[in-house]
C-alpha cells in the first residue's frame, strides 16, 4: 500500500494528520502531541499500533481549538513555545493570552495544541505604518511592496523572533522610506 496516495489518508475531523517516521511508536506520538495511546487507537481503527510503517499517515486527535477568538487568531503550539515568548512575539501580554484561553495550563503546553492569540497591541512604529500580515506574505515581499529595505523592515520589528516565519494576522511596522 502506498501512503503517498491521498486516497489512503484517513479522515481526521478535529485532529491533525501525521506521517509515521522511523522509530515512531503510539506512545511517543501520544507524548509528543499531548494525547493518549487509547485516543490514537480510537482515532485510527484498523491500524495496528505494533506494526506502524514509515510513511503511513495516521490521525492524531488534538485538543479542539478554543471558542471564538475575536480580533485575534488561532495558533498551533510548536516545540519550544511558551506563553511568555508568544506574548512577546505577537505583541500582547501573558495575561491577555491566559484570559483568551481559559483552562490552559501555561506549564503544560502541548505541540499541536491550538490556542487563541488575542488581538495584538500594535507595534511601536514612529513615522511608519502598521501592516497586518496576510496569507503568502514574507518580509522580503512586504519590503518590496512598500519600497523599504529588508534590513530596515527587520530592524523595525524586533518582536519577530524568526524572520522566515510570519503569522497571518500579525501586526508589523513598515518603517518610513
Amino acid at each position: 500500500m502506498d501512503f503517498r496516495d491521498t486516497r489512503q489518508v484517513p479522515s481526521c475531523p478535529g485532529g491533525i494528520l501525521y506521517r509515521i517516521r522511523p522509530r515512531d511508536t503510539y506512545y511517543q506520538i501520544a507524548q509528543r502531541f499531548g494525547t493518549t495511546v487509547e485516543a490514537l487507537v480510537a482515532a485510527n481503527p484498523g491500524v495496528d499500533p505494533r506494526n506502524l510503517m514509515i510513511g503511513q499517515v495516521i490521525c492524531v486527535p488534538v485538543t479542539p481549538p478554543p471558542g471564538p477568538c475575536p480580533g485575534g487568531f488561532p495558533y498551533v503550539i510548536r516545540s519550544g513555545d511558551t506563553i511568555f515568548a508568544l506574548a512577546q512575539r505577537f505583541g500582547t501580554t501573558v495575561d491577555a493570552i491566559l484570559r483568551a484561553n481559559p483552562g490552559i495550563v501555561p506549564e503544560r503546553l502541548r505541540i499541536g495544541q491550538v490556542i487563541c492569540i488575542p488581538a495584538p497591541r500594535p507595534p511601536v512604529c514612529p513615522g511608519g505604518t502598521i501592516y497586518q500580515v496576510r496569507q503568502g506574505d514574507t518580509l522580503y515581499l512586504i519590503a518590496q511592496r512598500f519600497g523599504v529595505s529588508l534590513t530596515s523592515l527587520i530592524n523595525a520589528n524586533p518582536q519577530i523572533s524568526d524572520p522566515d516565519v510570519l503569522q497571518v494576522g500579525e501586526l508589523i511596522c513598515i518603517p518610513p522610506r
